[in-house]
Formats: C-alpha cells, sequence, structure tokens
C-alpha cells in the first residue's frame, strides 16, 4: 500500500510510507516476543512518528486533515498486521524448539546396531512364506478360533464321541459350557468346516493358524504348535489333483530338485487317506540319520473329504468333492532351516535367534 507524504506543521512534511517500510524492516529483525511487544509501543505509541502526526491533525484544514487520518490508519493497520504475522512467527520457531528439546535422539543406538536389528520369528517368516506359496498357486487364507465346540473340532470331522480315533488328539479342554463340549482346537480343520458351513462354492483355502494338544515337548513335538491345512472343493476333483497341488508345493517351497510321495494312512475325515513326505532337504534324498537313510521326510497329511464331512455341512456329494491337506508350520521351518531340536523355537536363546 503506498502513503502519500503529506505536509504538517507549516510545511514539515511526513512520509507515512517511509514509516511502514521502517517499521517493517525493524518488527522482522525481532525474535523475542517481549522485544516485539516494546517494538510494537515504541512504533504506534505518542511519541511515536505517527503519535506526533497524529496529535497535529487538529491543526489542520479539514481536507488535509482527512488525508493524513486516512494514511495514518492505513500505516497503523499494517504495522499491527506486521507484528501479529512476525508474533506467529516467533512462536512458531519457540514450539519447533521445544520439541526439538524433547525428542529422543535414538541416532546414536540405530547406527550402533545396524547390523543386529530384530526380524520376525522364524515361525511367522515361515508362516508368511507358506501363505505367499499357496496364494501364488491361486488359494484364499481363511484364519478360524482358537476356541472351539466340540462339534466342530471333532464331530462334523466324523469324529463322534467315544471314536477310537480322539486318542489321536490330547486335548485341553476348557470349563465352559457343558463338560468337555468347549477346548482349544487341536487342529486347523474345524476352520475348513466353517469355510464349508458358508455356502459358497467352489472352494480353494488354506488355513493357517495354531493348535495346542497336550504332548510332552520333545525335538519334534510341542504343546502350542502351529498348522497350515488346505482345502479344496469342487467340481471333477479327484486323487491326481490333490497329489499334483502337494508336488506343486514341495517344488515351489523347497526348490527345485525336491519331490514328495504319498503313503496310505487313515484319517477319519478322509477316505482315502494319505501321509505325504518330502524329499530330506538335510540330504537331498541320497539318506541321512535325520530321515533314517531313506531320502525323505514326513511332512503331513492328506486325502480326499469324506462324505461323512460333506453330509455334516450339507454339500450334495453328487456334485461335488474336494480334497484336504494339512502340515505343522513349525516341522516345516525345523526341516527346512535344519533345526534338530523344534523346543528352541520357543526358548528365546538369543545367541540362537541371531543365527536365523
Amino acid at each position: 500500500m503506498e502513503h502519500p507524504a503529506v505536509e504538517i506543521d507549516m510545511g514539515r512534511n511526513v512520509d507515512v510510507g517511509r514509516i511502514v517500510q521502517e517499521a517493517q524492516s525493524a518488527i522482522a529483525a525481532v525474535s523475542d516476543l517481549d522485544a516485539l511487544a516494546r517494538l510494537r509501543n515504541s512504533l504506534l505509541g505518542k511519541g511515536s512518528a505517527l503519535g506526533m502526526a497524529r496529535s497535529s491533525l487538529g491543526k489542520m484544514a479539514e481536507d488535509a486533515r482527512r488525508s493524513l487520518g486516512a494514511a495514518i490508519e492505513g500505516a497503523r493497520k499494517e504495522i499491527e498486521q506486521s507484528v501479529d504475522q512476525q508474533r506467529k512467527v516467533i512462536e512458531e520457531k519457540a514450539r519447533i524448539l521445544r520439541i526439538e528439546a524433547d525428542r529422543l535422539d535414538l541416532t546414536e543406538w540405530t547406527e550402533a546396531v545396524a547390523s543386529q536389528r530384530g526380524h520376525l520369528q522364524l515361525v511367522q517368516r515361515t508362516r508368511d512364506e507358506l501363505e505367499d506359496v499357496f496364494v501364488g498357486m491361486g488359494f484364499d487364507v481363511v484364519e478360524g478360533p482358537e476356541v472351539e465346540t466340540d462339534w466342530y473340532n471333532f464331530e462334523a470331522l466324523n469324529i463322534p464321541p467315544a471314536h477310537p480315533a480322539r486318542g489321536m488328539w490330547d486335548t485341553f479342554y476348557l470349563r465352559l459350557g457343558d463338560p468337555e463340549t468347549v477346548l482349544l482346537r487341536t487342529h486347523t480343520s474345524p476352520t475348513q468346516i466353517h469355510v464349508m458351513e458358508s455356502g459358497e462354492l467352489p472352494i480353494y483355502a488354506v488355513m493357517p493358524g495354531r493348535c495346542y494338544r497336550r504332548d510332552t515337548p520333545d525335538s519334534r513335538h510341542l504343546p502350542a504348535f502351529h498348522q497350515i491345512e488346505g482345502l479344496v472343493v469342487d467340481e471333477g476333483i479327484s486323487f491326481a489333483n490333490l497329489a499334483g497341488t502337494i508336488e506343486d508345493f514341495t517344488g515351489a517351497y523347497f526348490g527345485s530338485g525336491m519331490h514328495s510321495r504319498l503313503r496310505p494312512s487313515y484319517f477319519p475325515f478322509t477316505e482315502p487317506s494319505a501321509e505325504f513326505e518330502v524329499t530330506c532337504a538335510i540330504c537331498r534324498g541320497e539318506g541321512c540319520r535325520t530321515c533314517s537313510h531313506t531320502g525323505w521326510i514326513e511332512l503331513g497329511g492328506c486325502g480326499m473329504v469324506h462324505p461323512a464331512v460333506f453330509e455334516a455341512v450339507g454339500i450334495d456329494t453328487e456334485r461335488w468333492s474336494g480334497f484336504a491337506f494339512g502340515f505343522g508350520i513349525d516341522r516345516c521351518a525345523q526341516m527346512r532351516y535344519q533345526i534338530p531340536d523344534m523346543r528352541v523355537l520357543q526358548e528365546n536363546d538369543y545367541r540362537w535367534m541371531r543365527q536365523i
């Protein structure tokens, strides 16, 4: 805004524009709120150039008084605005300084241990890798509850009460409801029942999660462990599709040169049933102590979904067929990374964790 130089007091000029410019320069140089307040008073008080000009208005002719009065008021507003802007600048700088003073500087720590940064626990890492493999094969990933009813964990899977197969799972029952009706799931198979109950067919899904059994911990067993199961339900599914899927998974996860084979077995929820073995990751099939010199290591179980399981969830066996498979994620990690004792997965030994 331009301000005219106005003549007052018998010819003396007041250059309002110059007063504003000098005031703004002085305001911009202030970095303290108290100093800014003092400067404002000196710029707008009675003893300031504008204050003296304002006091002389009464001695001027009306036209000159009106012109100078407008110029002084405009200059006062500009100076007030500059003061307000500088106050915000000073306050923001003070806020930044407070934040900087309160901030924890971890630079020295992060630089010192950059080569020792943490990572996902081995079982979680293995689970993520398995999920990636199966997603790449066209499967969906589904999770289910860890606390189940007896119906989902056993009965819907063709294991009625007093069935001899219940001896395969030493179960943790919870004190909820009637005795032995609520439990910690002994496998991830109940999630298959939940998926099939949804009625959305066809199904291509894998179900990872934690399971619980009253096992005594040893080199290959833990009471709390992790499984991943697969379920396929579609038209025209055969045992050949099951064998091909397991072979494709073995090569994709364990690498080229690794293969699978099936051996007849029994599971109450599949018929026919099989256990599947994969090439020993340690000797690559040559034979060693780990695989009992067979060149193969058992990984999990599989089979065609039993008609009784389809009947429990209301799936028409005349139209639909399917297969299921499952294995331990902990066991998979143990085999892939050549871990001799599975118990180290839960011991949190720092010396061991640094190696993985």
